[in-house]
């Protein structure tokens, strides 16, 4: 074989690698920031057992819906689940990934972890910029003993739309009728006070800058930012911390049905022990399958069977047993 032929060849086989690297690369997903940590996570693990890599961008819900809506990735995530009449409409299939819990944060000097306690009567005032310092009346009642400084509220938002907005902003609708009747809830609500920081870690990154701020952010964010959480009232009238024993009182109360797409909220669920704010995070997926959409699933097939260790490590509830089969028989039916 002469030089020139052998380097063709050569060529050839090399592009031809590439190529397959290329399309086994090509599973891409964009949405919700909450699942951020484990979907990189479980993309880590099942590139090394499958060599396919799935790229996942933290957009926001509201972008991850929008972006799969229009087929410009292969999967959506978002915290927010659609109606079945919504889902129907884009004409995608929905399912639930995992549950994870929503923790509420602030940078006072001299407060700890779980040392300063928020109703239900007075954080949605916080929110609204009715209480405007930490060393109001009104939080020194449930803070007795507790030395909280003089200083101004700054109230730390989603600045995108988010679907830990979503259940942050229902929370609130749950347990303030005012909070209801003027701001509602939903990805993205018109926020009467505060800065808006983009993803997760946007609002981590300014409640660790603002001296006197309050924020919200998924558990898995609060772990790595190491700030400083704290105790809410749950639907029951008691104190709670966050963690992860709470948030599995409240994951323990879904209803999961495929014949509604999956679609449960677990905000302000029932039980002493519960954490208030607690959400499941949804796959959306086209129904007009794709060789890209099936390895969309297929990733998530894998990490029902293969991701608890790696969801667990985060702070995430897995699914029960159960609940991934009614999913694995939803996809089935419907030809993935």
């Amino acid at each position: 074989m002469n030089l020139s032929k052998w380097f063709f060849l050569t060529l050839a086989f090399l592009i031809f690698i590439g190529l397959g690297k290329s399309y086994a690369a090509n599973i891409n997903g964009a949405g919700s920031t909450f699942a951020y940590p484990v979907y990189t996570k479980w993309a880590f693990e099942y590139e090394k057992v499958t060599g396919a890599e799935v790229n996942y961008q933290g957009v926001g819900s509201g972008a991850g819906i929008q972006q799969v809506s229009q087929g410009i990735v292969a999967f959506g995530g978002s915290d927010m689940c659609l109606s079945k009449k919504e889902l129907d409409k884009k004409n995608l299939l929905q399912f639930p990934s995992l549950v994870g819990g929503i923790v509420l944060v602030v940078n006072i000097p001299g407060i700890k972890d779980n040392q300063l306690k928020l109703s239900d009567a007075v954080i949605p005032k916080i929110f609204m910029g009715q209480i405007k310092y930490w060393d109001d009346p009104q939080i020194r009642k449930d803070n007795p003993g507790l030395r909280l400084p003089h200083i101004p509220i700054t109230i730390v938002h989603r600045a995108d739309g988010s679907g830990t907005n979503w259940n942050v902003t229902y929370w609130l609708s749950q347990i303030n009728k005012e909070w209801d009747e003027k701001i509602h809830y939903g990805l993205s609500v018109n926020w009467p006070t505060g800065v808006g920081g983009k993803g997760n870690m946007g609002v981590s990154n300014y409640v660790k800058q603002i001296k006197g701020s309050i924020g919200y952010v998924e558990y898995a964010f609060w772990l790595q930012s190491h700030l400083t959480s704290v105790v809410l009232q749950n639907k029951e009238g008691k104190w709670v911390v966050p963690t992860v024993a709470a948030f599995k009182e409240a994951a323990a109360k879904a209803n999961w049905q495929a014949s509604n797409g999956f679609c449960e909220a677990l905000v302000n669920q029932s039980g002493p022990k519960t954490w208030p704010i607690v959400s499941g995070t949804f796959v959306l997926i086209p129904k007009q399958s794709n060789p890209q959409h099936k390895q969309a699933v297929k990733f998530f097939k894998w990490a029902f069977e293969h991701g608890n260790k790696a969801a667990e490590s985060l702070g995430y509830i897995p699914l029960p047993q159960s609940t991934k089969g009614l999913i694995f028989k939803y996809l089935n039916e419907n030809k993935f």
